[in-house]
């Protein structure tokens, strides 16, 4: 049996990615129960969806031809405990809580952002199983991990899920999810307070796991930059795990020193590109699934083949259908799911950062000209940084193209937004005004 196995395993190997056999096939075992019947043995609950979903038969046809006759496969979860042979598991995996789930320290975990509520697709297959390796301890040379995508693309689900994994296979082991600028305040409180040792001792010495978002917003900030590059040292120096998340690589991220790009830089890098139709469609399905509502499928393939910007565009697509067909009291169709489409769509087309210009303009009363220019007077500044946080959110320019349309370098654009966002959670007027403009450009009116 174990000579037919390693035939068959080294035939697989030909016919697939060097990287998906390490992660998916090398850890199988099988064990034949009956003459045609054998029981393919996976590391854990993730493993056995994914192969029998991606490789079962590939893995049912390999063994066949290897032995010349036809063979029933069965996928089960391994129990290596005391080194006994593999055995079914009863426990396939931990419930998880039903309500947010709060790791060790840090910022909340969504309950629904785990592996199995992850839609894999040729987009971002590499980055899946990627993480899926680091959360499960696989053996790899890396125990850093660099998630890259633009927004909503699903980089936080996966970083996320990490760390659902991590609390749920290895319980003790102490798991930070942050993201960039949580960090640069509490280090700053810290130093305010005279407890930068605490704040030292916390990150360096009491943490397994860290999940570190939006690492780009760092820009700018070199003593935060100083103080995480020495963290990040000491993590790697002690095998922690580490995983980065951002809408840019390192060596894009302005104003960033050399030492922390490399830091950044020195761990795997997976980026995650827009869905396929195919994905869409499967996203849409699990959506439906998760929010328990009936889509027909002619519904569910014309929004697929409409929204193909980002997950987050698909799931206002299906929100919209959905809660215009209970408001309206009207069955879901494709005229529905046409009039909703038609709004989502028509605002990305129409939205250009020209048209953003002349709306910020209005509201301030600010001219083309001065908002532009290099002026740096106060009247000028929050029209022009509201203006570019809004170029960023509404359009799908490139941070250097917005950053030259207000003749500014990206990493002042990208500062710019960096001050709106913080304003929205601590200044009431940026809100309203932000929530002003957004409504304009949402409803069409500018």
């Amino acid at each position: 049996m174990e000579a037919v196995w390693k035939k068959v395993k080294s035939a697989i190997k030909k016919r697939i990615a060097g990287h998906s056999y390490q992660m998916w096939i090398e850890p199988l075992e099988v064990q034949q129960i009956e003459d045609s019947t054998w029981v393919v043995y996976c590391p854990n609950f993730f493993s056995r969806k994914r192969v029998q979903g991606l490789y079962g038969a590939l893995i049912q046809n390999a063994i066949q031809n290897e032995l010349g006759q036809e063979c029933n496969l069965l996928f089960k979860i391994s129990n290596k405990s005391n080194g006994s042979k593999p055995k079914a598991a009863e426990v396939f995996q931990l419930p998880l809580p039903n309500d947010i789930v709060r790791p060790f320290n840090g910022r909340f975990l969504r309950r629904d952002f785990t592996f199995d509520q992850f839609v894999v697709g040729s987009s971002n297959d590499f980055a899946y199983s990627a993480s899926l390796a680091l959360a499960s301890r696989r053996e790899t040379q890396q125990n850093a991990l660099f998630l890259l995508s633009k927004t909503g693309m699903g980089k936080s689900h996966l970083s996320q899920a990490i760390g659902h994994h991590v609390m749920s296979n290895h319980p003790r082991d102490r798991i930070y999810y942050i993201t960039a600028e949580d960090f640069s305040n509490e280090m700053v409180r810290a130093y305010r307070h005279n407890a930068i040792d605490k704040f030292k001792e916390k990150y360096r010495n009491q943490c397994d796991v860290l999940l570190l978002e939006d690492v780009h917003y760092l820009s700018g900030k070199e003593r935060t930059q100083i103080e995480l590059a020495l963290t990040l040292d000491t993590l790697f120096e002690s095998g922690k795990r580490i995983i980065f998340s951002s809408c840019y690589l390192p060596a894009e991220i302005p104003k960033l020193n050399d030492k922390l790009r490399s830091r950044l830089s020195c761990g795997l890098i997976s980026a995650i590109e827009p869905p396929n139709f195919r994905t869409r469609v499967r996203i849409l399905q699990k959506k439906v699934g998760i929010y328990d509502c009936r889509l027909p499928e002619n519904v569910i393939h014309y929004l697929a083949g409409e929204l193909t910007d980002d997950v987050r565009q698909l799931e206002s697509g299906l929100n919209g259908v959905a809660a215009k067909s209970s408001l309206m009291g009207i069955p879901v169709d494709i005229q529905l799911a046409e009039s909703v489409v038609k709004n989502i769509v028509r605002q990305r087309k129409r939205i250009t950062i020209g048209v953003i210009k002349k709306l910020v303009c209005k509201y301030y009363n600010v001219g083309l000209e001065d908002i532009v220019s290099k002026s740096r007077k106060q009247n000028l500044l929050r029209p022009r940084q509201m203006a570019i946080y809004l170029a960023r959110r509404f359009t799908d320019a490139p941070l250097q193209t917005i950053g030259k349309s207000f003749n500014r370098y990206h990493a002042t654009a990208l500062h710019s937004i960096g001050c709106i966002e913080r304003g929205l959670k601590q200044d009431s007027t940026i809100q309203k005004q932000v929530g002003f403009f957004c409504q304009k450009l949402e409803s069409g009116k500018f």
